[in-house]
């Protein structure tokens, strides 16, 4: 794979984009609008920041205990060839408006738009004609499955998910998962494209709403939410008795931040709307949840602009 295509500039496409050009993939990153451009590129800046402090630090006396694995393994480490590398990326990624040159020649399309159903069909629709035929397609949905949208992708076998962690640079796993019809030849090729871009690539061998990280993490992240809709406590308490008991770098309102709250919004939704999607055991836990008033939070802070850290304020403020 040389050509990568992808589909949404937000917190982990952006960061997709900028992974893939550090490892020397021809980056291009698909925008809806001219706005999205000028929300995206804010995000680009800060990841060329973000690497470059990484590096400095890896390159300290600190170095060891920030390791960041997705920049550079610890007995190959050159910090003036990360830098280089960094730079190169930052002046090479793409940002294109038009799907049909975005989608030219691309080795591998990852779609990372709005995590709701509508939208996506919306944008495999439109995409399935422009594709060539070598390409593959991935989803990089945070909690819906690939076999629901299999069929509008005009490919079938070469659609899969391939989900990555929030901080790719450094939590750097990346879920592969395929539905029943993706071949065994695109199944391998997306995970030696998860290996080349320096993630660790997890296969997840049967469908599954939240792949493996999230599977854990989303219930996680709901039972905080829950205390605080209900009155129970605050954010920051809330978050200091997760860190401060378990020692956790972060509490569930400081992740709701970093992943977005548009994303959180969309998640409870589904999660609210679907419960028959999840185990017996799973839906018992879910049920008893104040999923009005999560989504009565959310819908506050979006029409605020309170979109989490990204836009300087979510339930913390940056």
């Amino acid at each position: 794979m040389k050509k990568v295509v992808i589909a949404g500039g937000g917190v982990l496409g952006s960061q997709i984009a900028f992974q893939a050009a550090y490892c020397g993939f021809d980056v291009t990153i698909w925008l809806r609008s001219q706005g999205s451009i000028g929300r995206s590129q804010p995000k680009i800046d800060s990841l060329k920041k973000t690497y470059l402090e990484a590096i400095e630090l890896m390159a300290s006396d600190a170095g060891a205990s920030n390791w960041c694995r997705g920049i550079a393994d610890a007995d190959s480490f050159d910090p003036k060839k990360c830098i280089e590398q960094v730079e190169k990326a930052y002046s090479s990624i793409k940002l294109e408006l038009d799907m049909a040159k975005a989608a030219a020649d691309a080795d591998i399309i990852i779609e990372s738009v709005a995590e709701n159903v509508k939208d996506k069909v919306a944008f495999y629709e439109a995409l399935a004609p422009l594709m060539p035929e070598k390409t593959i397609l991935c989803t990089n949905s945070s909690t819906l499955l690939p076999s629901t949208f299999a069929k509008c992708t005009g490919r079938p076998d070469k659609y899969l998910s391939l989900h990555f962690a929030n901080a790719i640079w450094k939590n750097n796993t990346a879920e592969i998962m395929a539905q029943a019809q993706t071949s065994k030849e695109a199944f391998d090729a997306v995970m030696a494209f998860a290996n080349d871009i320096r993630m660790v690539a997890l296969p997840v061998n049967k469908e599954k709403n939240g792949y493996l990280l999230n599977s854990m993490l989303v219930p996680f992240l709901l039972s905080g939410l829950d205390l605080y809709v209900n009155g129970v406590s605050d954010p920051v308490s809330i978050d200091k008795a997760w860190k401060y008991g378990t020692g956790a770098p972060r509490g569930p309102f400081e992740i709701f931040d970093v992943v977005g709250i548009n994303t959180a919004y969309n998640i409870v939704l589904q999660y609210q709307k679907v419960p028959g999607l999840f185990s017996p055991l799973l839906k018992k836990m879910l049920m008893p949840y104040n999923f009005k008033g999560m989504i009565e939070v959310f819908k506050k802070m979006i029409a605020e602009g309170k979109l989490g850290k990204s836009s300087g304020e979510g339930f913390y403020k940056y």
